[in-house]
């Protein structure tokens, strides 16, 4: 291979080959609005879908073109997006919360399929199933433990693979063997924030691309959100900007953590590769905790892979090489492939790496979905669009949590590198 990049090579997301963010003319801003929603992308989409659809007249707001950050980013990756474990969240929490928090998780997967469906969104939405595998024989016995061990009501179907079996579901001895998740899903993540916006649009909702929100403040009852396209007065306020939160809401900045999450594309595999490689069309993550997650595009023509491989953020064509070289770590039969799209885009953490959905000073917010966001912003966005109409329905397994922040945190988070060197650390001392 003389060069690792195609000669079309990009770097923007391979999502937008065929979806690209849609491009809207800036214009003048309503002197009014029942609700206004910072940011364009899952959240913020489908809190807008309830208000409008209950005649509020709702303004969306977003300092690029609609759709332009993670949520046309992403790996199109759909599992129930709960990331402690339960007995963590039992002994943080009492049990009746724990349990409350896992069942949206599920609920929120089973949500956006009926959701995809019912609206008739086309967006390659399959429930494929997900194979996470081990890069332990330790972590393997976790899994095992994990399925034997299910919380009743809580039970998923699930079942482990041994290593000796592997190559019926992902083309690579790396791997220990692993479980299938067989409820998780896929969608072309472009496809899906087009067909959402669409729904929002014809609505009657407004979204205002390249119009950032560059201050917000009390105006008696209600709020004066002041962009570069004039000011609104609204009687609510949402944020749903997640790993793009800026500082016009400090009080939200300081409880997401910024992170860049890298993806490449390669190109074209040659004919049947693909089939050796994900024989059954799953969604693969793995056990380490700076871990990949991969899959096959929608037409099985290549491998999109993606991952976190460097301390800081850097630049997408210094980070194709490094996810390449991983890559072909998992599988040696792409050593030759070269890349065709390289891109990133910022996935929100938490401190207690939940998801949080509330209220502060009037503003409402659903932030923080820990890089599994597909399922989990949308429902969040769904409920937090029937809090801010007062209906019952709202009501979410996540309400008053404590949204933690950390002394000195103002949103950059400067602790990244470190935490990061020690995880990879740990990752390589459990081998």
């Amino acid at each position: 291979m003389t060069t690792l990049f195609t000669d079309d090579f990009k770097s923007d997301p391979y999502w937008w080959e065929d979806i690209p963010p849609p491009s809207v003319t800036p214009a003048p801003v309503p002197a009014n609005a029942d609700v206004v929603i910072i940011g364009s992308g899952y959240t913020g989409l489908h809190a807008a879908l309830q208000t409008a659809r209950a005649s509020r007249s709702t303004v969306i707001l977003d300092a690029e073109r609609a759709g332009w950050g993670c949520s046309t980013r992403n790996g199109g990756q759909i599992s129930t997006s709960v990331k402690p474990v339960f007995d963590d969240l039992c002994r943080k929490y009492d049990r009746g919360r724990a349990f409350r928090i896992h069942q949206e998780g599920q609920t929120a997967l089973q949500w956006l399929e009926s959701f995809i469906g019912e609206e008739k969104i086309v967006c390659n939405f399959t429930v494929c199933g997900r194979f996470h595998a081990a890069h332990t024989p330790v972590a393997y016995e976790k899994l095992g433990q994990s399925v034997k061990h299910q919380v009743k009501g809580l039970e998923v179907e699930a079942h482990m693979v041994p290593r000796s079996e592997q190559r019926g579901e992902i083309g690579t001895d790396a791997y220990h063997g692993g479980i299938v998740y067989q409820q998780h899903a896929s969608l072309h993540p472009a496809r899906y924030h087009l067909g959402l916006l669409q729904l929002v649009e014809e609505s009657g909702a407004s979204v205002y691309s390249h119009c950032p929100a560059v201050n917000i403040e009390r105006d008696g009852p209600n709020f004066k959100v002041i962009t570069n396209g004039g000011t609104i007065i609204a009687r609510d306020v949402i944020v749903a900007s997640n790993g793009y939160t800026g500082k016009i809401t400090p009080w939200q900045r300081r409880r997401v953590i910024p992170i860049g999450s890298y993806m490449i594309a390669t190109e074209p595999l040659p004919s049947g590769l693909m089939d050796e490689l994900n024989p059954r069309h799953r969604i693969f993550s793995d056990t380490r905790k700076v871990s990949y997650y991969f899959r096959a595009s929608p037409d099985r023509g290549r491998l999109l892979f993606g991952g976190r491989v460097t301390t800081g953020e850097t630049d997408t064509r210094l980070s194709a090489p490094l996810l390449h070289l991983d890559m072909v770590k998992i599988f040696p039969q792409l050593a030759d492939i070269r890349v065709s799209h390289s891109w990133m885009g910022f996935v929100a953490y938490t401190f207690d790496t939940l998801a949080h959905i509330g209220k502060h000073k009037g503003i409402h917010y659903a932030l923080g979905y820990c890089g599994s966001g597909v399922s989990m912003a949308s429902y969040l966005g769904m409920r937090l669009g029937q809090q801010v109409l007062g209906e019952t329905e709202g009501k979410t397994g996540f309400d008053g949590l404590a949204f933690q922040t950390r002394p000195f945190y103002s949103g950059n988070p400067w602790f990244l590198g470190q935490v990061l060197r020690y995880y990879k650390w740990r990752d390589k001392q459990s081998r």
